[in-house]
């Protein structure tokens, strides 16, 4: 990488913003756009999403200069096992969306939606449960205590869980959700059900701190927010000190961001879990040929957006200005900081 990192001219040269529908809603949204950065290395991704501010966005077109300007690390795997991702649908809809993971023998299921009910999460789970031998669930930091312990009790009755990911927002919620968990499983005798933290880590300044306060048994670490492939992998380090292994995970990237977190993924020493980064199947097109899921698991090979999706997937003008002004504050902020470039 240049001395001082790529000026906003360089990124500006090799930038195309892009808008991808999506087959379901996801995050509430239907359509998910980013920047893509042609740098000397390949290809990078800066798509924070809209409601993050410009610090927050900032660490984000970090991990783009990285992808493109430094490349990824060196992989120890050409493949990554990963998991199946099922939006808050309907059960009938269910096998639909695991048929475009083949192979794949873990599913998260997204629960505690706005404007849904308990007992649509529990038919979504079940109809999962039915065709996938490992389940886990996401709450993205939806439910109370009380409201996570109840839904945790009622999803276990009929199978356990792998781990459940975020079921409260605040890292305090997260250490007396363990605790509740832990005194119902002792008085029933089962096991109790893992917590995953996904939020608390990947926006917060001490990713640590759910760990060191007892929050966590799992990470779901996420290369955009962390700023980077190699951020990952040394907080990935930091974490195995504690005892806490890792999931490597999507932000509804594009291939090309998906790329790095498979790249991420495939440097890790070890990888006891699937990856979420299976959610290319969420957008009807993409800016470059799909990567084919076999036997549960995706190559990790660098990905060249197509020439011909990026003219056909280019976001609308006035959208692509929002976004370019966007990548101009955050690459400043970058400057300023003094902590975008290392290695």
């Amino acid at each position: 990488m240049p001395v001082g990192g790529p000026s906003l001219a360089d990124l500006l040269a090799g930038a195309q913003v892009v808008s991808l529908p999506m087959r379901v809603r996801f995050r509430g949204i239907t359509t998910r756009e980013a920047v893509l950065l042609e740098g000397p290395a390949g290809w990078g991704e800066f798509a924070p999403f809209p409601e993050y501010d410009d610090a927050e966005a900032a660490a984000w077109l970090r991990a783009a200069i990285e992808a493109a300007w430094l490349g990824p690390p060196t992989p120890l795997r050409e493949r990554v096992p990963i998991n199946a991702t099922v939006p808050a649908i309907g059960p009938q809809q269910v096998p639909e969306i695991l048929a475009r993971f083949p192979g794949t023998r873990t599913a998260k299921v997204k629960v505690a939606e706005k404007g849904q009910t308990l007992a649509e999460d529990l038919a979504r789970v079940a109809a999962v449960r039915a065709l996938v031998d490992n389940v886990r669930v996401d709450a993205n930091g939806g439910w109370s205590v009380d409201e996570a312990v109840t839904a945790l009790d009622a999803l276990t009755s009929d199978g356990p869980l792998e781990y459940a990911e975020q079921p409260c927002a605040t890292v305090p919620e997260l250490v007396e959700v363990r605790r509740r968990l832990q005194e119902v499983t002792n008085r029933l005798g089962r096991q109790r059900v893992p917590i995953a933290a996904d939020e608390s880590i990947r926006r917060a300044e001490d990713p640590l701190r759910v760990v060191r306060a007892g929050g966590a048994d799992v990470a779901v670490v996420k290369v955009p927010p962390l700023g980077g492939m190699r951020r990952l992998l040394s907080l990935s380090d930091d974490l195995a000190g504690h005892g806490v292994p890792v999931v490597v995970s999507s932000a509804l990237d594009t291939a090309v961001g998906m790329g790095a977190g498979l790249a991420a993924a495939a440097a890790l020493p070890g990888l006891p879990y699937a990856c979420g980064l299976g959610t290319g199947g969420l957008f009807v097109a993409d800016v470059a040929e799909p990567r084919q899921v076999s036997d549960g698991s995706l190559a990790a090979h660098p990905v060249v957006p197509d020439p011909a999706r990026l003219a056909e997937l280019g976001a609308p003008p006035e959208r692509a200005r929002w976004w370019l002004a966007r990548l101009r504050r955050c690459h400043e902020l970058l400057a300023v900081s003094g902590d975008a470039w290392d290695e």
